[in-house]
């Protein structure tokens, strides 16, 4: 086969990328290896034709690659390759880290919370995660929405806010919405409250999921004891069990801005044959890559780099960019998979 004489002519066992293409010219798919040319002669090596390597060369025609100076930096051009060209094999096989959820703020007028398994890239909602067990975020997600009362209808369910009768004409009232009749809902669909009041507990929802305020922690602490004194026992066990769901969120939230924040600091990685390179890194995301400094110049010039990209504040909140989300669990699972790498890592404060 043409494809594979090429590999075995050109291909060098160093890291890298590759792309495969279709006879368009189409990138069908973006992969990395530690060793470019062990792993593209696998490729033609697959026992059976449903095998994701023999799946992917019926459709590719051609084979192009480039070297990288080290494993780290194919994994990050391989992860922006993907997201700027969204190969559809890479889209199909995409592992869905089935171990994470987010917890999503939803656009429009009137927003809902939402757990997710990914973000994302073009929805404009806010993220917040990751989070490792989606059930249980879940259900913290859904005891925060009744505390605020938030809805948790379909995205597409129309909304008639009481100060907009004016323009739509009044809603028919239903009992259709059990959340609302049992005071869990503040009913934005049916007219029940203000565009204002829903904005506000939208509001309180996002200061308590960044980490600025406890006001409904506090809500479920207040009746829980109001509850207690008066000997409504059950409904106190019941708010007690809610609220340790709440206070279990804000516990991961706290973990997870903990683990951003020490995800702020100088990597250097060894380079194939020494062409090693410095990665400014900054709450999970490589802000800068530059060769590892070699000279006075080179450490002056690297000094008015690590000013420019760690002096400015940045507000710390469990809310991640979209375009972050993935360049953060990268970051995370190559330092868990290698401990011993941050030992070539150094804070920013001195450079």
């Amino acid at each position: 086969m043409r494809m594979r004489g090429v590999v075995r002519e050109g291909a060098l066992d160093r890291p890298g990328v590759y792309r495969m293409l279709s006879p368009d010219g189409e990138v069908v798919y973006v992969g990395k290896s530690k060793k470019v040319r062990t792993r593209l002669l696998s490729y033609f090596r697959c026992a059976y034709p449903e095998d994701k390597g023999a799946r992917i060369l019926r459709e590719a025609t051609s084979i192009d690659w480039e070297y990288t100076p080290s494993e780290f930096a194919a994994l990050l051009t391989e992860l922006r390759l993907i997201k700027r060209l969204r190969p559809r094999f890479n889209v199909a096989m995409k592992r869905d880290a089935r171990h994470y959820a987010f917890i999503k703020l939803s656009r429009g007028a009137a927003p809902k919370l939402l757990v997710v398994r990914g973000a994302g890239s073009e929805d404009g909602g806010v993220y917040y995660g990751p989070f490792l067990g989606a059930q249980r975020i879940g259900e913290a997600v859904r005891e925060l929405s009744d505390a605020l009362g938030l809805r948790d209808c379909s995205l597409d369910q129309k909304m008639y806010f009481a100060d907009q009768g004016d323009l739509f004409g009044a809603p028919v009232r239903t009992p259709g919405c059990i959340r609302h009749e049992v005071r869990k809902c503040l009913g934005p669909c049916v007219g029940a409250c203000t565009v204002n009041a829903y904005a506000e507990r939208v509001s309180m929802a996002r200061a308590f999921l960044e980490g600025a305020d406890d006001g409904p922690i506090e809500r479920l602490r207040g009746d829980m004891q109001s509850a207690s004194d008066r000997m409504e026992f059950e409904r106190a066990a019941s708010l007690r069990d809610k609220l340790h769901r709440l206070e279990e969120l804000r516990e991961q939230f706290g973990r997870l801005r903990f683990a951003v924040e020490t995800l702020s600091f100088l990597y250097t990685v060894r380079g194939h044959e020494g062409d090693d390179r410095l990665y400014l890194i900054r709450r999970g995301r490589v802000r800068a890559e530059v060769p590892a400094p070699r000279t006075s110049r080179d450490r002056r010039s690297l000094n008015e780099l690590v000013q420019s990209v760690y002096s400015p504040p940045e507000r710390q909140t469990a809310s991640v960019p979209t375009h972050e989300i993935d360049e953060l669990l990268l970051l995370s699972s190559w330092f868990r998979r290698n401990p011993a790498e941050l030992d070539n890592t150094r804070s920013a404060v001195r450079s």
